[in-house]
């Protein structure tokens, strides 16, 4: 349970990186899906989809076919197919007509304005259209992907290079839960209890929240117990952590039970206290320490098997460096 719990802290602690790779990644997907494996295809789509250079070539064939056919309403057609670049396409042939005859070319412009009963509209005689702008906003869009894609796997490679091989507080907390020592309860004459934990809190765990299940042997559910942070003082990273609560649940209780332990400094600052005093009993944190929260049908006992104060800028005995405490739960009647 402790190595799923330090895992999942990680992960959380490395979210930020977790984000940016599955971005990128995604993006990297996509392009690959997109571009290579299914790319976008174009079926029974009009002349107007064309490059400028081919709605060019296409005009020019529409009025050859026009000179040869005579057919009006083909040739219309054809010429309307063309959207919003088939003024600017004709224009374009009035000065290029390549293969055709400028006299061919101006008569095709009379018969379209016969038809439509207007001229056609004088655009520059330009290649540079909209299908080019949306050429080159293609490239650039592709640009800064690329840009995205390298900065952002910089990132990542940075962050995850700056915690590889570093001991995070999780990882230090999981070898100490593993060398900390249990109490042997039945040598003290005392009952087996349902459940007994080690959890331990190192600074810089700041999603420190710890909590576990209390069952039976043949798998009935009781409750629930666990340890969290109370208080913090300060500013700044990490957190410094000047108390922390201990709870316990009864599934046949509609209280939940919850102590606070806190350092020496914030049990003796009237501002914290009047804080944290709505939460449960307050009570200063010392070596060996025991705390027993009782509900309806179930008691735990916590005890503070092991501690060290932060050294720092902020005042003595503060926040902790280290805790560790032994979580013991019974039944009420034991």
């Amino acid at each position: 349970m402790e190595a799923v719990t330090a895992m999942t802290k990680n992960y959380l602690q490395d979210r930020r990186a977790m984000l940016i790779l599955g971005v990128i990644l995604g993006l990297l997907l996509g392009l690959i899906i997109g571009w290579g494996l299914w790319p976008v295809q174009w079926y029974n789509a009009t002349p107007e989809a064309l490059r400028t250079d081919l709605q060019q070539d296409y005009l020019r064939m529409t009025i050859d076919s026009y000179y040869r056919n005579g057919d009006v309403n083909r040739a219309m057609q054809r010429y309307n197919e063309l959207g919003e670049d088939a003024a600017a396409t004709y224009n374009y042939l009035t000065t290029d007509p390549g293969y055709l005859s400028p006299a061919d070319v101006q008569g095709f412009g009379a018969m379209v304005q016969s038809v439509t009963g207007q001229p056609i509209p004088t655009t520059p005689a330009t290649e540079e259209t909209s299908s080019a702008l949306n050429q080159i906003l293609i490239f650039a869009a592709v640009a800064v992907l690329l840009v995205l894609l390298v900065v952002g796997g910089l990132y990542v490679y940075r962050l995850l290079r700056k915690n590889s091989g570093s001991v995070t507080p999780v990882m230090q907390a999981t070898e100490v839960n593993r060398q900390a020592e249990r109490t042997d309860f039945q040598a003290l004459g005392l009952a087996q209890p349902i459940t007994q934990t080690m959890t331990t809190y190192v600074l810089g765990d700041d999603l420190y929240d710890e909590s576990f299940s209390i069952d039976t042997a043949g798998g009935e559910f009781l409750g629930e117990y666990g340890v969290g942070v109370s208080e913090t003082i300060g500013v700044g990273e990490p957190k410094k952590v000047a108390a922390l609560e201990v709870w316990l649940f009864d599934k046949n209780d509609i209280k939940t039970a919850t102590k606070v332990l806190m350092s020496e400094h914030a049990y003796n600052d009237p501002n914290i206290r009047a804080r944290l005093e709505p939460k449960g009993e307050l009570i200063v944190v010392k070596p060996r320490e025991q705390v027993l929260l009782e509900t309806k049908t179930l008691q735990l006992l916590a005890t503070v098997v092991d501690m060290e104060y932060g050294a720092g800028a902020a005042p003595q005995k503060s926040y902790f460096e280290r805790i560790t405490l032994e979580l013991a739960v019974w039944p009420r009647s034991a």
